[in-house]
């Protein structure tokens, strides 16, 4: 790889070098970080001895951690870079997580669990903005939507690994949470290695931008934080915090709980999750570049209401596999989406502290669905009312979809 490497050559473009980094960074700080709670859950709870709204709350802790990462991560990466960002963030992450699995309190839990959190999101915020310094819009939502991929890749290991560990030992969650904090750590050097901030210190261009007439590349926009295009995407972004995390934290839960499937099972079905989550940032991503981002996110929130009714009705057997299958294509599909989105709207220069805002409010949703849901499914005593109420929530949000004003298209592939 020389200065002199482009899309036109042989050779990889070194931004695919970058999608791969950030698949990384995805799988560790969001994948690993936040995803395999959902696994490790039902036996932590037993251990602990948790009822359904410390569940909940164990979950929002993340989320309240995350929030005040975004606060710190739109100032530290303009002060270090992204790329001592997500490394830095990245061993916070490892180091947090390996503490959680020490943990023999909530207290305990719930302190450290905020600091996976404000890692995960000083890790996520820069490798997403990273997409639209390194990717014009006509290839922002594919790179964007390979670089969630990570998520669906840290499900399939976990629904693997924890009943692996559970049936070996006794604390096997303990053992899960160090051997998870272990690998993260590995991936912060790698990514700190590999990432670079920008296209122009290698001598490059962003790619795509040599096939396209100068007068045609990014179109900056007068965007601020109270634009209302920025609110209205911030308002779509929390519907969907809300919303999936209910789902990708009580979904093992309620499996066991109430459906009355053994962990090991319950596993297997999150596997599948993660598994059929490969395809939902690639293919929902690409979507979008080709026919728009309006038209993908009503697609992916009708698929997500139809999973989470599946769960909350009280109908055979086969419309679980439906739900998982439902929620599974679509999985990651929004955050890709979103940071295209933002991209468009902004332009690479504003994108970091749009995209910080709208994952801030989106943030929001994620510390509120849990705790709602966990606080219903304890006074109903199910959690078919906390899908319910997710399903109403991602209804809610294909209407804000399809008010979404038609200057999103402005920026398009097709006008670029």
């Amino acid at each position: 790889m020389t200065a002199k490497t482009n899309q036109a050559g042989p050779a990889v473009h070194y931004g695919w070098y970058i999608v791969a980094a950030g698949t990384l960074c995805i799988f560790s700080c969001l994948g690993l970080g936040r995803f395999s709670l959902g696994m490790l859950l039902p036996s932590m709870g037993r251990a602990l001895h948790l009822s359904y709204a410390q569940m909940g709350l164990v979950s929002t802790s993340n989320f309240i951690g995350y929030l005040a990462g975004i606060l710190l991560s739109s100032r530290l990466m303009k002060t270090i870079g992204a790329r001592a960002l997500i490394g830095a963030s990245l061993l916070l992450v490892g180091l947090s997580m390996i503490a959680v699995g020490l943990a023999s309190s909530l207290s305990v839990l719930v302190f450290f669990y905020i600091l996976t959190g404000i890692g995960s999101a000083m890790a996520n915020i820069p490798i997403m903005a990273l997409v639209s310094v390194w990717f014009t819009s006509r290839k922002r939502g594919r790179a964007a939507g390979f670089i969630v991929i990570g998520s669906g890749l840290a499900i399939v290991l976990s629904g693997w690994l924890v009943p692996q560990l559970n049936g070996l030992y006794a604390d096997g969650w303990r053992i899960s949470w160090f051997a998870l904090g272990g690998a993260v750590i590995l991936a912060a050097a790698i990514c700190f290695k590999v990432i670079r901030n920008t296209p122009q210190e290698l001598g490059l261009e962003p790619i795509d931008s040599e096939t396209r007439p100068a007068a045609a590349r990014e179109h900056l926009r007068d965007v601020t934080l109270r634009s209302p295009i920025v609110l209205h995407c911030a308002a779509i972004y929390f519907l969907f915090g809300f919303t999936y995390v209910i789902y990708a934290t009580f979904i093992v839960t309620a499996l066991v709980r109430e459906k009355g499937f053994p962990e090991s099972v319950a596993g297997h079905f999150w596997s599948w999750v993660g598994l059929l989550s490969l395809f939902s940032g690639p293919v929902f991503g690409t979507f979008s570049d080709r026919f728009g981002r309006k038209a993908a996110l009503i697609t992916v929130f009708a698929i997500q209401a139809t999973a989470y009714l599946f769960m909350a009705l009280d109908l055979p057997e086969i419309f679980l596999y439906l739900s998982i299958g439902c929620f599974g294509i679509v999985a990651w599909s929004i955050p890709s989406i979103m940071a295209a989105i933002v991209g468009d709207y902004a332009g690479y220069r504003q994108v970091a502290a749009i995209f910080g805002f709208v994952t801030f409010i989106f943030g929001l949703g994620q510390i509120t669905g849990p705790y709602l849901a966990g606080v219903l499914a304890q006074a109903t005593g199910s959690f078919s009312g906390s899908f319910f109420m997710a399903a109403g929530m991602a209804i809610l949000a294909i209407v804000l979809s399809a008010l979404l004003p038609a200057a999103a298209k402005e920026n398009s592939p097709e006008k670029l």
